[in-house]
């Protein structure tokens, strides 16, 4: 059957990457949304936690109730609950209608937008944020925001950091007036974290660098990260296709001689994305991928019973000419994962 391993020497090497520039491992905030992009949402909290991670990112209330366990804060980036959660649970008020959605002594965390231009509440909003919160009897427990520009050189990210200056202080001097406790303020990705020297933040929101990429573009800093997830495939059959004979839908590959190849047990709907015939793309140990990719199964050249489709996605993606992020978070959560020691 496909599988996935998990590196976890790889992983741990991530972490305490990324822990080092933060200034603690305490400082580290885990993003596990979308089955941790996809190489398991159980088995990278696991080793999360296991290497001293306490807190996590998530997507919804449902894959935070998976780990609760797992962590002592886990920020909900994207859905209202209807029942009572877990006091570690932190929701985020993603617009002012939100604050009404809210059930009394729940804790939230406010995203105020400084130009994605997504989701979060506007800057001249914040007040009254702050304001509908406390009377609805909500515990507030971060402001946060999120970069749009922090891996490309250019002045938006300066700029998204000096608004965010301005909303951290004026979130100070209304919680002030309120005489409500002490919030904690957050805005550093991936790719701000290591555009900050001196990171001073109460903690950083950490995705695809603890899973090994790093979509930083040159001059800006890219990190020794390793890799994560390698995806294998094992063989159905094997047989001799004669000089001449074409294989696969469309019949895009033509063999030019008598050649062995083989069909293994993965396809697109597995998350494994199609590839142009006309690219030459190779497995680890050069067998070469012949036609089409088909929904359950590939066809490769040789006779090998498990095949390692890739151990970094960069080649992949850049083939498919989009992100290490679509690939892996496309990879289908019914493939078994397995963790490795290296």
């Amino acid at each position: 059957m496909a599988k996935i391993l998990l590196n976890k020497s790889n992983f741990f090497h991530n972490l305490a990457v990324c822990s080092d520039q933060a200034g603690g491992k305490e400082k580290v905030s885990i993003v596990l949304k979308d089955n941790a992009y996809g190489h398991g949402l159980l088995e990278i909290a696991q080793m999360a936690q296991e290497f001293g991670i306490t807190k996590a990112v998530v997507r919804t209330v449902k894959e935070a109730q998976k780990i609760e366990t797992f962590f002592t804060q886990i920020l909900i980036l994207a859905d209202i609950p209807t029942t009572t959660l877990a006091h570690s649970f932190h929701i985020t008020i993603n617009s002012l209608e939100d604050i009404d959605k809210m059930g009394a002594g729940a804790n939230i965390a406010i995203k105020v937008d400084t130009g994605m231009h997504r989701h979060g509440i506007l800057p001249q909003e914040l007040e009254a944020c702050i304001y509908g919160a406390y009377r609805k009897e909500l515990n507030i427990k971060s402001v946060f925001m999120h970069h749009r520009s922090a891996d490309t050189l250019s002045s938006e990210y300066f700029w998204q950091k000096d608004l965010f200056k301005g909303i951290v202080e004026d979130s100070k001097k209304i919680c002030a007036k309120l005489n409500l406790p002490e919030i904690a303020f957050h805005s550093s990705n991936s790719s701000a974290l290591f555009r900050n020297n001196n990171f001073s933040e109460e903690y950083c929101r950490i995705g695809i660098a603890a899973y090994g990429y790093l979509e930083n573009k040159s001059p800006l800093k890219v990190p020794n990260l390793k890799p994560v997830l390698s995806l294998h495939a094992s063989k159905i059959s094997t047989r001799v296709l004669s000089s001449g004979q074409r294989v696969g839908y469309g019949g895009t590959f033509t063999a030019k001689e008598d050649m062995s190849i083989s069909t293994y047990d993965i396809g697109y709907a597995d998350g494994f994305m199609r590839i142009d015939p006309s690219v030459n793309f190779t497995v680890k140990g050069g067998e070469s991928l012949l036609g089409r990719v088909s929904m359950d199964n590939i066809s490769v050249s040789g006779q090998s019973d498990e095949i390692c489709l890739f151990d970094d996605v960069k080649e992949l993606a850049n083939i498919n000419n989009t992100i290490s992020y679509e690939i892996l978070t496309s990879l289908s959560a019914d493939i078994k994962r397995q963790i490795v020691e290296d």
